[in-house]
């Protein structure tokens, strides 16, 4: 009994060992960077351990998502509820919201930035649970509004979300984008343009 005890704290101490490796390979080097080999480096355990328990990077990847995921679901639910009164200004509240919990998960950007550049059903996954973290979070705070008459709010959502995912994306990978640095001053100067821009969503 104590040998089998012992067997089970190694293989949990070992996944465990290959979780955090693969995490630190992605951040460190991207998802370029990721494969069996550097994250069983990493890790310092044998590669095959990390077929044996993950079925390889896909896994491994699986299991990074799930974290990156719960994260943005953490700094949601922390976001007091607001009062809109319109339409407009939910979505100036949800963009800013989206914008700040990407910001503070630098794994979930690293997964996104790996789903523009490359295409795989695991991907597509990992993209779908991540939008349905949004829009949970945006079922329980919408407010009962009247959606604008002759507006595609969905074509104009889909535009202003990719631009704030983008803007989250460089202020991880360069820092800046435009000429304006995507530190503390600059993310509130984009902050401030959101709404401005916003100012073309119909009420």
């Amino acid at each position: 009994m104590a040998d089998s005890t012992v067997r089970l704290r190694d293989r949990s101490a070992t996944e465990a060992a290959i979780v955090q490796a693969g995490e630190a390979v992605l951040l460190r080097d991207g998802f370029t960077g990721l494969n069996v080999q550097t994250i069983a480096a990493q890790a310092g355990c044998d590669r095959k351990l990390v077929y044996r328990y993950f079925d390889g990077t896909d896994g491994v990847v699986r299991l990074l998502a799930r974290q990156a995921h719960a994260d943005l679901v953490a700094h949601l639910a922390a976001v007091p509820p607001v009062e809109a009164e319109s339409p407009r200004a939910f979505a100036h509240h949800g963009l800013l919201t989206w914008f700040a919990a990407l910001r503070a998960s630098p794994l979930a950007l690293r997964l996104m930035a790996w789903g523009m550049v490359e295409d795989s059903p695991l991907l597509r996954e990992i993209e779908a649970e991540r939008n349905a973290v949004l829009q949970a979070w945006m079922r329980e705070r919408r407010p009962r509004l009247r959606t604008p008459p002759r507006t595609d709010v969905p074509a104009l959502n889909a535009v202003l979300m990719a631009a704030v995912q983008a803007l989250a994306l460089a202020s991880q990978t360069r820092g800046s984008v435009s000429g304006v640095v995507l530190d503390d001053a600059g993310c509130a100067r984009i902050e401030d343009a959101i709404g401005h821009l916003l100012a073309a969503w119909p009420d």
